[in-house]
C-alpha cells in the first residue's frame, strides 16, 4: 500500500455552512446534550470534532441522548445504557420493549407522502402516511393469518418498490423477522440465503424493470418457492403487469392486493431491545453467504443518529437513494420514515440508455433534499457529458455517495453541476453494521477524495500490522469500542465462533472491518480499499464464491479466480481469471458463454468487467486460493510484500499476476460495467 496522500488539499474543498451549520439538527442536539446530559466541551454546537469526542469517551451518556432527543417510545424502560462493554457482547439498553415499526409509522403525517414510488420511466405515485399504515395493518393481519408469529422469517424476492417497504414493516410489527434480496438474484442464489432460515413465507413479485426491459420473473419465483420447504404460503405481488402464473406453489398463494387491501387495526408487538429485525447477507468468499442478524433497538438508535443527524433528515425532507433491496442501503433508506422524512423507491437502472439522467430529472420534479449514489454514478455522469444543472436542483442540499472511496476527480463536477453549495458527502460503512463508520455532517468540512470525520458514536481508527493506532499512515479500519448496530450474531452459528472470527480474530477485543484506511491529522478518513477478498461492485458486496460455483461447473473451465481491485482513479476493475481444460481456447464464443452462465446462475452484478485465460492459480500449501494476494498484486504492491513464496503452492505465479497488474496499469485498457449499474 502506497503512501496516502493525506497533505495533497491543504485546504477543504467545501468548509460548512455557518448559517447551515448552526441550524441543523446536530448543532441543535449539540446544544441539547450540553444542557441535559452535561457534555463537557460542547461549547460550541458546531464544533463537530467535540461532539464527536464526547460521543466515543462516554458512550453511555451519548446514547443515551440519542434515546432521549429522539423521543424512544419504550413500551418498559430499560435498566441501563449499556451492560456490558465487552466485544463481542456488549448488551445494549437491556430490559427495554420496543418496536422498529411503531417508530417508522409514528411520525408520519397522514396526508402527506410516507413513500414517492418512482421508475426509470420517469412514472411515480404516492403512499401517503395513512394509506402506508392501513397497508402494513393489512399486511400485517395476513402474515399472521397465514402462520407468521413472532421470530418466523418472511423473506422477500422484489425490486426496489413500496411492497418490499411494507412487508418489511410488517413484518417487523409481528416481531418476525425480515429478509430480503432483489430478482436479479439467480432462484438458487437467493434459495442459497433464504433456505438458511426456513422461511414461513415467501413474498415475491412478477417480475422487474431494468434499462427498458421487463424482467419476467414468474418463473424464478416459482422455483425459488420450490427450493424453500418450509414455506407455509407465497404472496405473489404483481408489480410489471404479468399473468399470473398457471403452476401454483406449495401451500398457500395469496394475491398482493388481497393481502394489502384489508380493513385492519395495526397491532404491533413489543419486543426486547435486541430481538431481531431482519437478516442481511454478507457475500462470503468461501460457501454460503452468512446470514448477519441485526436487532430492532439498535438499528432505531443508529439509523436515528446517522439519517437524523448526519444527514439532517426530518419532517418535509425527501430522500433518493439508488439501491437494490439486498444492497444495506435499502434497509438504510427504509429508515428515512424514522425521522418523518418521505422515502423514495426506485425501480430501474440508474442511468438508462434512453434517459441516462433520470435520475436527477426525478430529483428535481420531486423536490429531492437528499440524493444518495455511488462514486461510479457520478464518474459515469461525467463522462457521458450529463449536464443535470438543466434541471432545477436547488432542492438538494446533501448528496451521499458511498459503495467505494470517492475520488477527488467528482467534487468539481458535482459543484458545478449540481451546486456550489451541496455537501458532498462521502461515506463508508458496511453490511455488517448496516450503518456507516465515516462520512459526513452539516457541521464538518468536506475534503476532497476524503470521508469528513468518523460518525458520531464510532470510535474509529487506523491499525498499523502490531495493533497500534496511527496517523496519516494507511492501517486497518478498526472500532475500538462497540455499537448498538453491530450484529446481534449470525444465522446458525450457536456458539458464536464464526462471527468472532470474521472480525475480531485479527485484534482480540477490537473489530476488525477489512478496509485500508488512513485517519488523518486534520480528522477525516481516507479509504483505500478492501483488505480482504470481499468484492465490492458499485457497493455492493459480492461472494467470489458464487462465481466460481458457476463458471468451474463449464467443462471447458478447470478452475477460475475472480478478483476487485479498487483503482486510483475510483474505478473498479473486476476480472476473472480462468485455467482452460485441455484442448480449449477461450474465445468470444465461451467468454460469452462464461458471462451469460454467471448472469444466469447468480446475477448481472456478478458479470466481470474481463475474462483472462491464465495458465494456473495460485494456492497455499493447503489448497485455499490466495485471493487477497492476488489483487494485491494487481494493485502494484511488491511481491515480496504480498506473501512469502514458500507458502504458495506455484511460487512461479507471483510474478505472472504481479506481471499482469503491471501491464494493465501500463495499457490501461476500457473495461466494461455491464454489472456495476
Amino acid at each position: 500500500m502506497t503512501t496516502p496522500r493525506a497533505t495533497q488539499y491543504p485546504e477543504p474543498f467545501l468548509p460548512p455552512d455557518p448559517k447551515a451549520a448552526a441550524n441543523s439538527r446536530i448543532a441543535d442536539f449539540a446544544r441539547w446534550a450540553a444542557r441535559h446530559h452535561h457534555a463537557e466541551g460542547l461549547q460550541d454546537p458546531t464544533d463537530y470534532q467535540s461532539l464527536h469526542h464526547w460521543s466515543v469517551t462516554d458512550l453511555e451518556s451519548f446514547w443515551a441522548a440519542v434515546w432521549r432527543y429522539f423521543d424512544i417510545d419504550a413500551t418498559t424502560p430499560y435498566e441501563r445504557v449499556l451492560d456490558e462493554e465487552t466485544m463481542p457482547g456488549a448488551r445494549w439498553f437491556p430490559g427495554a420493549t420496543l418496536n422498529y415499526a411503531h417508530h417508522a409509522l409514528r411520525n408520519l403525517h397522514p396526508d402527506a407522502p410516507a413513500i414517492t414510488a418512482l421508475d426509470e420511466t420517469g412514472a411515480s405515485y404516492e403512499i401517503t402516511g395513512r394509506e402506508l399504515r392501513a397497508q402494513v395493518a393489512s399486511v400485517a393481519a395476513t402474515l399472521r393469518d397465514l402462520g407468521v408469529g413472532t421470530g418466523d422469517r418472511v423473506v422477500g424476492y422484489l425490486p426496489n418498490t413500496p411492497h418490499a417497504v411494507i412487508a418489511f414493516l410488517a413484518t417487523a410489527s409481528l416481531g418476525a423477522v425480515w429478509s430480503v434480496c432483489g430478482q436479479d438474484y439467480a432462484p438458487k442464489a437467493a434459495a442459497d440465503r433464504f433456505a438458511q432460515l426456513e422461511p414461513t413465507v415467501l413474498i415475491t413479485a412478477d417480475g422487474y424493470l431494468f434499462n427498458g426491459t421487463t424482467h419476467d420473473r414468474r418463473a424464478a419465483s416459482l422455483e425459488l418457492a420450490g427450493a424453500l420447504p418450509t414455506l407455509k404460503a407465497t404472496v405473489l405481488v404483481n408489480h410489471t403487469g404479468l399473468a399470473r402464473p398457471e403452476t401454483r406453489t406449495a401451500g398457500l398463494t395469496v394475491p398482493w392486493q388481497d393481502a394489502a387491501t384489508r380493513a385492519e387495526y395495526l397491532t404491533i408487538t413489543p419486543v426486547p431491545f435486541d430481538h431481531p429485525l431482519w437478516i442481511v447477507f454478507s457475500s462470503g468468499t468461501t460457501g454460503l453467504p452468512k446470514g448477519i442478524v441485526h436487532g430492532h433497538g439498535g438499528v432505531l438508535l443508529e439509523h436515528l443518529k446517522i439519517l437524523g443527524l448526519h444527514c439532517d433528515l426530518g419532517v418535509g425532507d425527501r430522500l433518493l437513494w439508488y439501491t437494490t433491496t439486498h444492497w444495506m442501503m435499502w434497509n438504510l433508506v427504509v429508515s428515512t420514515l424514522l425521522t418523518g422524512a418521505t422515502t423514495c423507491t426506485y425501480d430501474g437502472s440508474p442511468a438508462p440508455v434512453a434517459r441516462p439522467d433520470v435520475l436527477w430529472e426525478l430529483a428535481a420534479r420531486h423536490k429531492v433534499t437528499v440524493f444518495g449514489t455511488s462514486p461510479q454514478y457520478l464518474l459515469a455522469m461525467a463522462k457521458l457529458g450529463i449536464e443535470a444543472a438543466v434541471h432545477d436542483l436547488s432542492s438538494i442540499r446533501v448528496i451521499g455517495c458511498t459503495g467505494s472511496a470517492l475520488p477527488a476527480s467528482a467534487y468539481p463536477w458535482v459543484r458545478d453541476h449540481v451546486g456550489a453549495g451541496v455537501q458532498l458527502a462521502s461515506t463508508s460503512g458496511g453490511t455488517d453494521v448496516v450503518s456507516g463508520f465515516a462520512g459526513s455532517a452539516p457541521t464538518t468540512p468536506v475534503w476532497a477524495g476524503e470521508l469528513s470525520a468518523p460518525n458520531l458514536g464510532v470510535a474509529l481508527a487506523a491499525y498499523d500490522g502490531a495493533g497500534r493506532p496511527v496517523v496519516d499512515q494507511v492501517g486497518e479500519l478498526v472500532v475500538t469500542r462497540p455499537m448498538p448496530s453491530m450484529p446481534l450474531n449470525f444465522w446458525n452459528d450457536p456458539d458464536g465462533s464464526r462471527y468472532r472470527d470474521a472480525y475480531f480474530s485479527a485484534y482480540p477485543g477490537v473489530w476488525r472491518h477489512g478496509d485500508w484506511i488512513t485517519h488523518t491529522s486534520h480528522g477525516s478518513v481516507i479509504v483505500h480499499g478492501r483488505s480482504d477478498a470481499t468484492l465490492n461492485r458499485n457497493g455492493v458486496r459480492l461472494g467470489s464464491a458464487d462465481i466460481h460455483d458457476i463458471v468451474e461447473h463449464l467443462p471447458e473451465i478447470a478452475e477460475a479466480l475472480v478478483i476487485g481491485a479498487e483503482e486510483p482513479d475510483g474505478g473498479y476493475w473486476m476480472p476473472l481469471f480462468v485455467v482452460l481444460a485441455d484442448g480449449t481456447v477461450l474465445d468470444e464464443s465461451l467468454c460469452e458463454k462464461i458471462r451469460d452462465a454467471i448472469r444466469t446462475g447468480a446475477s448481472p452484478r456478478h458479470v466481470p468487467d474481463e475474462i483472462l485465460a491464465v495458465p494456473a492459480i495460485p494456492h497455499t500449501k493447503t489448497g485455499k486460493k490466495l485471493e487477497v494476494p492476488v489483487k494485491r498484486l494487481l494493485q502494484g504492491t511488491r511481491a515480496e510484500q504480498v506473501l512469502n513464496p514458500s507458502a504458495v503452492d506455484n511460487p512461479d505465479l507471483i510474478a505472472y499476476f504481479a506481471g499482469l497488474g503491471a501491464e494493465r496499469r501500463r495499457a490501461r485498457r476500457p473495461h466494461t460495467l455491464e454489472g456495476a449499474s
